[in-house]
């Protein structure tokens, strides 16, 4: 086995120094004794060698089912993850494993790679580098790739986005009163009005509304369920703008999701209007639905039952003015209140009271 540590010895001064072969470095053996520089670097070299024994024999034992294990890299695992991708899942993959602080341990064998060296890659990186290094990391364990973990599970680096918030009605008519494109602006009215992700709303079409029944119903693009909303004389205004067959937004329908939030970001930039994106439409819907007492059930409905925006929402963000009961009762009994069904363990329980719940 090769000795990672070489000795030679300066010219000026006669002092011995110790050269480190993998980083370069030398540092000085505070000696001009031969002997004496010999065997600390004897020492130093002895001191290596044993986990560098250890490693080669894991490596032995691994060939035996995994002839790869010598050589592969980090950057053949980013090459088999975005292999298992597809969609726009693989395009964030592809943009992911492009990041330039990944280039710190892009090359370096998986086997041989230290926890120091994945925390500097997070150091250098970004919330994105975070994510997907954990993915990486966790995906190689589970392709049996590293038989135990580089860095503990409870010991990664929380991530932390950045605060996200949603946009205001006064920053939403600034907008729209400054967009000039036509296409553009009826898209983030619709955006306000249904509260979809940018790409469903950019990929609506004709056929997806159902003038005698007042709804729009498309199939999202994330979770593949269906999301059906009825819509009022507002969002009315705006579909009657858009053409009556085929995609309602042809161009922005074309374009990719990163340049309809760039295009939008230009926009909010010469505004001043600091802080929000194309997802915060999201957010400012569900507030809005939360502070006029709509069910959460039915945002859930529109929105998506495992959406983010919905539950921030109605678990802490919006404020809340609580009618009276007399008031609600008095709209219940003239009908302008929806009844929801009970759910499930409320109809458990009545059942076990022997109560009905229609």
């Amino acid at each position: 086995m090769k000795n990672r540590f070489r000795l030679y010895r300066r010219k000026k001064g006669g002092m011995f120094y110790a050269h480190d072969s993998e980083t370069g470095k030398q540092e000085s053996l505070g000696t001009k004794d031969r002997a004496e520089a010999t065997t600390l670097l004897n020492a130093r070299n002895e001191s290596f060698r044993a986990p560098q024994l250890n490693l080669h024999i894991a490596k032995a034992y691994l060939a035996g089912t995994d002839s790869a294990v010598s050589t592969r890299t980090w950057q053949d695992a980013l090459n088999a993850i975005v292999e298992t991708k597809d969609g726009s899942t693989k395009d964030r993959w592809v943009r992911a494993a492009k990041e330039s602080a990944l280039d710190l341990i892009r090359g370096k064998v998986i086997l041989e790679t230290q926890a120091e060296q994945l925390l500097a890659c997070l150091k250098a990186g970004t919330v994105s580098t975070n994510v997907h290094l954990r993915k990486l990391h966790n995906f190689c364990l589970a392709m049996n790739w590293l038989p135990w973990p580089i860095i503990p599970k409870r010991l990664w680096p929380e991530v932390k986005f950045r605060p996200k918030r949603a946009i205001t009605l006064a920053e939403h008519q600034r907008i729209i009163e400054r967009e000039k494109n036509p296409e553009r602006r009826n898209f983030y009215e619709l955006c306000w009005h249904l509260g979809g992700s940018q790409t469903d709303i950019a990929n609506l079409k004709a056929e997806d509304i159902d003038w005698r029944n007042r709804t729009i119903a498309y199939q999202r693009q994330k979770t593949g369920s269906l999301a059906m909303i009825h819509f009022g004389d507002e969002i009315e205004a705006v579909l009657r703008r858009l053409p009556a067959f085929g995609p309602l937004f042809p161009y922005l329908q074309s374009v990719r999701c990163g340049d309809r939030a760039t295009e939008f970001k230009q926009r909010c930039e010469g505004l001043g209007i600091k802080g929000v994106s194309l997802h915060s439409y999201r957010y400012a819907w569900a507030e809005r639905a939360k502070q006029c007492g709509y069910p959460e059930r039915f945002a859930q409905e529109a929105l998506g039952h495992n959406s983010k925006a919905v539950h921030r929402a109605y678990a802490r963000k919006a404020q809340v003015k609580l009618p009276s009961l007399e008031s609600y009762e008095k709209q219940a009994a003239e009908g302008q209140i929806i009844q929801l069904p009970p759910l499930t363990a409320e109809r458990d329980r009545a059942a076990k009271l022997g109560q009905s719940v229609g």
